[in-house]
């Protein structure tokens, strides 16, 4: 799949994971797809990231596999080489672009200012991760982006939990939030991967 539009309507909510070993990261990937939810974005932010990418896409080959905090061509190369599906960046990196047009990967980008938008506007990318979302103003910074953008899709990012999901859902603007509140921490350090199921069990609820 490279159209990074159907991998955003894959769900209300992409979960971004963070893991410190390769098996927790494919324990909480089937514990997500279990619970109805078939995207995940694992980021590049530890030493076991790509050893976790290349065993989830080895063990659960139907969940839609995206990397996360993906900012040079080599990252993304190496990504791609331990079988991304789609490529995640927080903010304006075109070498991780031209990779993924390259290589045909679907790709959503960041951006945090109206001139950032304007950028990845100019290089035909209409849909745009939006981080973190609520240090930049949430919802009403939404609107207001999309009042000068009105041909942007989001993706907010960062400090959104299931409590304040579904008012940036309802913007006509967002198609789905990342979130890491579907992989508690407490959850995670006790292997409480039922508790991982509920909460991607719950995400259809998020859209009014």
């Amino acid at each position: 799949m490279e159209d990074i539009a159907q991998i955003m309507g894959l769900s209300p909510v992409i979960p971004v994971v963070t893991v410190n070993d390769a098996d927790t990261g494919v324990h909480i990937a089937k514990a997500i797809y279990a619970g109805g939810v078939s995207v995940i974005e694992i980021t590049r932010r530890t030493a076991a990231a790509f050893e976790a990418i290349q065993a989830v896409k080895r063990e659960l080959p139907e969940m839609c596999l995206g990397v996360g905090t993906v900012w040079t061509a080599e990252q993304a190369r190496n990504a791609i080489d331990a079988g991304a599906e789609f490529i995640v960046s927080p903010g304006i990196a075109d070498a991780v672009d031209d990779v993924c047009r390259k290589h045909e990967i679907a790709y959503l980008p960041g951006a945090q200012t109206v001139s950032e938008l304007a950028h990845l506007a100019t290089r035909g990318r209409h849909h745009v991760k939006l981080f973190p979302a609520t240090v930049l103003g949430g919802p009403p910074a939404i609107r207001a982006y999309s009042s000068v953008h009105p041909e942007m899709t989001f993706c907010p990012t960062g400090g959104i939990d299931q409590e304040t999901a579904p008012a940036y859902l309802a913007l006509p603007s967002v198609a789905c939030v990342g979130g890491s509140w579907l992989t508690p921490k407490d959850a995670v350090s006790r292997g409480d991967w039922d508790a991982v199921r509920l909460e991607a069990k719950n995400v259809d609820r998020l859209r009014a």
